[in-house]
């Protein structure tokens, strides 16, 4: 006989999430019975059952953030695969051309318009893990390095003691202030800034010429391109970083830009070879993950039990639950789990 504890027909439906106000106005919540002749693990499992989202189990394979980085692994690889295809192509074709061989010539534009094509769909096709400068970014999003227009460490010094109030987003969002001393380094100023805009998701530094060079997501880019501001000065311009090989327009020019081009494609293609490696290690590394995750029977019971109670509600949070764990789950994966019954 189960002899595990389960709600009365008038308490609260069991969900993600428990209102703490509606859970003192509803007298019917279960509590612990008196003990009684029930094996130990019965009263150490009903906790389980009755818990709310932050005590809940979270079986591994439900994590979305573990499903996320799978797919933006394999749909990072399968990009670059892609790239380095093209690179060499077009690298074959370029070699052709400077030695003056007619096929070379006749390769290079449509190899070379090919190539262009694929880098400008990164954005859409790399899964949001690899930048403009075809460099991989394991769990996080892609960047966009950015300048702002009038603002560098030499300036600063020269009108320190001086503070500075940034906000992002127009006039309703945060102030944030950083003040500067005559003594600061140009590091020290980029920390500054970096400690000083990391609430609204930018980021300092320095780039290999000491200059301040500004980092957000891609896709927090066009907010503070468009909104970001500066006590004194208003809305201030910025000016994205382009990448540091342009593989937009290959092919063209005297001899020497020939070269040139074959230079850049050479240095695109050691980047983006460091970055296959370095998206098959994060792909490898999450199958991993995720198939140390496999539940056993008993998980896969007790989650069906938690799942069917939370999908009996009809509430926001009970429906937000269950979307968020069928994210990525594939009919395979759903018959794989069914067979362990």
């Amino acid at each position: 006989m189960d002899t595990t504890l389960r709600p009365a027909a008038t308490s609260i439906p069991v969900n993600t999430t428990v209102n703490a106000g509606a859970a003192r106005n509803a007298p019917a919540v279960v509590r612990p019975q008196a003990p009684h002749t029930a094996a130990p693990e019965t009263d150490l499992r009903a906790p389980v059952r009755l818990a709310s989202a932050a005590t809940r189990r979270s079986p591994a394979h439900f994590d979305t953030r573990l499903q996320g980085d799978v797919a933006s692994a394999q749909q990072a690889r399968e990009y670059l695969d892609r790239v380095a295809a093209q690179l060499e192509s077009v690298k074959a074709a370029l070699s052709a051309k400077i030695a003056g061989m007619k096929s070379g010539a006749r390769d290079l534009e449509a190899r070379a318009r090919q190539l262009g094509a694929t880098i400008a769909a990164r954005s859409a096709q790399a899964g949001g893990s690899v930048d403009a400068q075809l460099a991989f970014s394991a769990g996080a999003p892609a960047q966009q390095r950015f300048r702002i227009t009038g603002l560098d460490a030499a300036t600063l010094q020269a009108a320190a003691p001086v503070s500075l109030s940034f906000s992002v987003g127009g006039a309703g969002g945060p102030q944030l202030a950083a003040a500067f001393e005559p003594d600061m380094t140009p590091e020290q100023i980029a920390g500054r800034l970096d400690r000083t805009l990391a609430p609204v998701k930018v980021r300092a530094g320095l780039d290999r010429q000491g200059r301040i060079e500004f980092t957000t997501a891609e896709a927090n880019w066009p907010a503070v391109r468009d909104g970001i501001a500066i006590s004194g000065r208003g809305r201030v311009a910025t000016e994205a970083v382009a990448p540091d090989a342009n593989l937009q327009d290959l092919g063209s020019g005297n001899a020497e830009a020939l070269r040139q081009s074959l230079r850049e494609v050479v240095q695109a293609l050691e980047r983006v070879r460091r970055s296959q490696d370095a998206a098959s290690a994060a792909l490898s590394a999450a199958t991993l993950r995720a198939a140390q995750s496999e539940l056993t029977a008993e998980d896969l019971a007790i989650s069906a039990q938690d799942f069917a109670s939370t999908a009996a509600s009809h509430d926001y949070e009970s429906l937000l639950a269950i979307t968020s764990a069928l994210v990525g789950v594939s009919r395979e994966r759903v018959l794989a789990l069914l067979g362990l019954r």
